[in-house]
């Protein structure tokens, strides 16, 4: 029934985290024919990982010393070793992964989903974006209706009051601010009975609807602050703790798609220092997306909640400056959790240094097309007429894959 769509952006390095290659260790400072590839910066020798992989949970699945949390609930999760994607550059590889188009102008996904099926919740906006400004604006509804696009919150933010501006009237009661939205509703209805069809104007009162009836929602559904402690603790008390925290509370109120972003600019981008960078960050994003998957389960929500995390690419197992990883599209990891998902399962592989995905290759469109399968929808079947054609968000492209689905 909803998604929540846990975004690193930059892209994570899967060969320190959910991809384990000892050859990494073996081949430190060279640079065999295998890993001549193509980069987007100059890149030298092999950089070997410094951190251990344990096996975890009933599965054995392999998981980062860096990850503890997680390990414990990787029989939830289903780890996909084998993305990969064509783009090695920031902007169009995250247009790619959130719209299926580098393009900047496509519908995401959450707004797609957000027209095949509607929201459950009235009050709430049916795709919910908690990111910084900064993150390229993913929750766009391109040529879809903008009453389908996301609204954005901030992550810096607990209180409600200072996520959403004017959340509050100070001038006016509820009663005296439905007439006058009744008053300039009909006013709009009026202009828009003028025009044969006006998908902006149509998209406006729809959302003066949503923004009134979120002043008394919003309040309660955005409001952290009233969670037990052990809760808080449990997703971590930050930014990205916090917004996993919301995004629990949203889809337990019926919000179709959240999409969360990990911390502003490019905070997984390490062309430098990534060992300690990992170190740094790695802790908040274990406690915070353990304790949804946890939190989700004991609440009887994760069967009905797919959760996908991954960035627009991985890293390199060659060194950029000596102690960076540059950009890989070639291969990368992405996992899965919940929403009938196989869980304490590693599918595909990448080459014995984790540059190339060689086994079980999984490109984006696959896993779009999976997502609304799980969600419902046959991805052929999703479409809307544009410009004389019609686009879908899997384009041409996209297997469900039906060997991960429980």
């Amino acid at each position: 029934k909803h998604v929540i769509f846990l975004f690193m952006t930059g892209g994570p390095s899967h060969m320190d985290l959910f991809d384990p290659k000892p050859a990494l260790q073996k081949f430190a400072g060279q640079r065999p024919s295998t890993v001549d590839l193509r980069t987007e910066r100059v890149t030298k020798g092999i950089l070997a990982s410094p951190f251990r992989f344990h096996q975890s949970g009933r599965s054995g699945v392999q998981v980062s010393e860096l990850l503890p949390e997680l390990g414990k609930v990787i029989d939830e999760i289903c780890v996909i070793r084998s993305m990969h994607t064509f783009n090695p550059t920031h902007t169009p590889a995250r247009n790619l992964m959130q719209s299926g188009n580098i393009a900047v102008t496509r519908p995401t996904i959450g707004a797609w989903l957000n027209y095949g099926l509607g929201t459950e919740n009235k009050n709430l906006p049916g795709f919910v974006a908690i990111s910084h400004p900064r993150s390229g604006k993913l929750w766009r509804s391109g040529f879809l209706p903008s009453e389908f696009q996301g609204t954005r919150f901030s992550p810096d933010e607990t209180a409600p009051e200072k996520m959403i501006r004017f959340l509050k009237n100070p001038r006016q009661a509820k009663t005296e601010q439905r007439q006058q939205l009744d008053l300039i509703q009909k006013l709009n209805g009026m202009h828009l009975a003028e025009r044969r069809e006006d998908e902006f104007l149509e998209g406006r009162i729809q959302a003066m609807e949503t923004a009134f009836r979120m002043q008394f929602a919003a309040s309660e559904a955005f409001d952290i602050r009233g969670e037990t402690r052990g809760i808080r603790r449990l997703y971590g008390e930050n930014p990205l703790g916090n917004s996993c925290l919301l995004a629990r509370r949203l889809v337990e109120r019926g919000v179709r798609y959240v999409q969360v972003f990990s911390g502003p600019g490019q905070p997984w981008d390490d062309h430098h220092d990534i060992n300690k960078n990992l170190r740094q960050r790695c802790p908040d994003m274990d406690r915070a997306c353990a304790g949804l998957i946890t939190d989700l389960k004991q609440r009887g929500l994760l069967d009905e909640t797919l959760i996908i995390w991954s960035g627009e690419f991985g890293r390199t197992p060659v060194s950029e400056a000596g102690t960076g990883r540059d950009h890989n599209p070639y291969g990368f990891t992405a996992w899965l959790a919940g929403g009938g998902m196989r869980g304490g399962v590693a599918h595909g592989a990448t080459d014995e240094f984790g540059f190339r995905a060689v086994e079980n290759r999984v490109n984006i469109h696959d896993l779009h097309a999976t997502l609304l399968h799980q969600m419902g929808i046959d991805h052929q079947r999703l479409t809307y007429r544009f410009s004389g054609r019609d686009y879908r968000l899997t384009d041409v492209h996209g297997r469900v894959l039906k060997e991960l689905i429980a």
